[in-house]
């Protein structure tokens, strides 16, 4: 027995030697969108540990990331379902659910994953562990914004239809859906940290749809309907992005459509508190997690900037210029540093968010989204 439990212990010991025990709080994922892979990073080491192939057409591919964060879920433009193991650094599952799709979300408690679909509309529930079909929200319209709930709730918007639905999937085999007339042509959508409001933009008109949904019976009201009133938009390169990193020291920070302005929301009364003139068109508004900085990107011709809003003074206090065509912007999980792609140059650019500095580059293909397992544990995220 002894020397067979000799040769076990040293082929364990070989075993660990080769893939050492790590944790996933460190772990991110950056979207290769050229070539169909995800790199796997870690946001310490400031480094790529792995590529995993076969992702399909990551054109516009987004990420949620289960309860432990070994797991990321990549939703393909192609409608791809591929859940990736993070630790082991291959594919864990893969399905196809759709001819189209932008992105989905993970439940609260971290067993339901949904897709949003523009082919067909309507969103898919999942189950997070197999990928097994669980239900289905049909719905004669693109889906965009859909994000998490407490309870078990996801809140999505249906750009063809101009209304916000919220589906209750606390049996997820027989979703409840809940209809609200939102406005013209929502284009995206995010809910607050603490889970209550629901805005999604509108491309159609001037404004942006809110929803309580701690008191839905009350409905979608609209904010900010005249930002643009009287003056005419500029041409749309790059549709912008809503999300709830974008809401800081008690204020949202919102792209304006057609114009080269970031407006802020007070989120008490959800009336207009300002404006912050910008280089370009913003396409993400994001909010370092202290929510002491806003970092602004743009669409075509000015997206090789970047501009940090200081959220005390309201001012642009840096513009940087990391590369060229900055997609995306992460923030590692308490603010330190921020990684961003620059799809043009095959690089992520890491930067001292104090300093300005930048600390290192990646090489990636043709990088565009960024995403980090911190999310696992943030609403909306």
């Amino acid at each position: 027995m002894k020397p067979l439990f000799a040769l076990l212990s040293a082929l364990l010991l070989s075993a660990c030697a080769q893939a050492p025990l790590r944790g996933t709080g460190d772990l991110g994922v950056i979207i290769e969108r050229a070539t169909g892979r995800v790199a796997i990073v870690d946001t310490t080491a400031k480094s790529i540990l792995a590529r995993v192939e076969g992702l399909g057409d990551l054109s516009h591919a987004s990420v949620v990331f289960a309860r432990d964060g070994r797991y990321a879920y990549v939703f393909g433009r192609d409608g791809g379902l591929t859940k990736v193991d993070l630790l082991l650094a291959r594919i864990d599952r893969r399905v196809m659910q759709a001819g189209n799709s932008i992105g989905g979300a993970i439940s609260q408690d971290g067993r339901l994953v949904v897709a949003q679909n523009y082919q067909p509309g309507g969103i898919k529930v999942f189950d997070a562990s197999t990928l097994e079909l669980l239900s289905e929200v049909p719905a004669q319209s693109k889906v965009v914004g859909l994000v998490d709930l407490p309870g078990q709730r996801f809140a999505y918007a249906l750009f063809d239809k101009g209304e916000i639905w919220v589906s209750d999937l606390s049996d997820p085999r027989l979703p409840a859906t809940q209809k609200f007339p939102a406005g013209q042509q929502p284009y995206d959508g995010l809910v607050t940290p603490d889970g209550r409001h629901y805005m999604a933009g509108l491309f159609g008109e001037d404004g942006i749809a809110l929803l309580d949904t701690w008191r839905p019976e009350l409905g979608a009201k609209k904010i900010l309907q005249h930002y643009g009133k009287g003056q005419e938009k500029l041409p749309v390169f790059k549709m912008p992005h809503l999300r709830g990193w974008a809401v800081a020291g008690g204020k949202a920070y919102l792209p304006a459509i057609g114009r080269h302005e970031v407006l802020l929301v007070d989120t008490t009364t959800w009336k207009e508190a300002g404006r912050v003139k910008v280089k370009g068109q913003p396409v993400f508004v994001m909010a370092r997690p202290d929510g002491r900085q806003v970092w602004v990107n743009f669409a075509f011709p000015d997206n090789g900037w970047v501009q940090v809003i200081d959220t005390l003074s309201g001012q642009i206090v840096q513009t940087l210029a990391p590369g060229k065509a900055i997609l995306h912007m992460e923030f590692t999980p308490r603010g330190e540093h921020v990684w961003l792609s620059a799809r043009d140059d095959n690089l992520v650019s890491i930067y001292d968010t104090q300093s300005f500095a930048r600390l290192a580059t990646l090489p990636a293909d043709s990088p565009s989204g960024i995403f980090f397992t911190s999310r696992a544990a943030r609403t909306g995220f």
